[in-house]
């Protein structure tokens, strides 16, 4: 299985912080517009510069309405391979679940010195439009693998504009 997911005899992993114990380490969470380039991408950098995951980050953009987005994730795999990687999110509006979303990501071998991390794009998603769809939604993200651990649960908040 290494093998399959480039790992050789002779391939340098990626160094480790001393005590970190993590196995997926998200370092970003992006949405890009493709179909609109005058829009700026958002980036969301969920680690700090000494390499720690930042949990207390609050989180709030917005999106407008209409518009084509694509989410990416930047990711880094240590210690060990993952397998049956997934994401989920949930989002709500007014305490009413309006999307859930399970995207399978895949298994993945620790990340080495030459491919330093690991990006997934999403499908393109076209965010609602109308006064209705416009306001304000909370949503929770979460990265967890085929063994149900949980690499980590991220809330953040949008909202729709004109």
């Amino acid at each position: 299985m290494e093998a399959s997911l480039g790992l050789t005899a002779d391939t340098k992993p990626y160094p480790v912080k001393p005590g970190d114990k993590r196995k997926v380490v998200v370092t970003e969470l992006a949405l890009e517009f493709p179909e609109q380039p005058d829009l700026q991408p958002i980036r969301i950098n969920l680690e700090d510069s000494d390499g720690n995951t930042i949990v207390d980050k609050e989180i709030k953009f917005n999106i407008k309405e209409k518009s084509i987005y694509q989410l990416v994730v930047k990711f880094r795999v240590q210690h060990e391979i993952i397998t049956g990687l997934k994401y989920l999110h949930s989002v709500k509006r007014g305490g009413i679940r309006v999307e859930k979303v399970e995207e399978p990501l895949g298994s993945y071998a620790p990340n080495t010195i030459d491919k330093p991390f690991y990006e997934r794009k999403f499908a393109e998603v076209e965010a609602p439009s109308g006064m209705i769809a416009r306001g304000t939604y909370s949503a929770i993200s979460k990265f967890i693998d085929d063994d149900d651990n949980v690499h980590l649960t991220v809330p953040w908040s949008f909202s729709i504009t004109k």
